[in-house]
């Protein structure tokens, strides 16, 4: 029998899957995190960006090239550090962010519909908690 760890981590890989599953995007889900991040934290360095999505440095600047290259992000130069360079998302990285959430969230409320109430309330509660384990050092 598996443990209730081992059944939550399967339970998330699975679900996670079946959500990228309902990506219909050119991107990768690496990019697509990093496009998310960079929209958190508005302005940011890249080693601000590495240390958000727990990658090396070098892993995050490969990624943020082929995001400027796409248009969905600009560099622009820090004010307060000429050596340093600051990322933002641009306004259609913007868009294709929001257009990209609204497809995920949309396919995952019609399955949450099909829940019982109870099931659905129980999600509810329980992601604050995932969000704390997924933040968890």
């Amino acid at each position: 029998m598996p443990s209730d760890a081992h059944a939550l981590a399967l339970a998330v890989a699975r679900l996670n899957r079946r959500m990228r599953r309902e990506r219909r995007s050119e991107l990768t889900p690496t990019q697509l995190s990093v496009l998310g991040a960079v929209a958190l934290l508005g302005p940011a360095t890249p080693g601000a960006i590495a240390a958000h999505e727990q990658v090396k440095p070098p892993s995050v600047t490969r990624i943020l090239n082929q995001l400027t290259e796409t248009g969905y992000i600009s560099r622009l130069p820090d004010p307060e550090d000429g050596r340093q360079v600051l990322v933002e998302i641009s306004a259609g990285g913007h868009l294709w962010l929001q257009q990209e959430r609204k497809r995920r969230d949309a396919w995952l409320h019609e399955q949450l519909q099909k829940l019982h109430g109870e099931e659905r309330d129980l999600l509810r509660a329980a992601a604050p908690v995932l969000k704390r384990l997924a933040e968890a050092e």
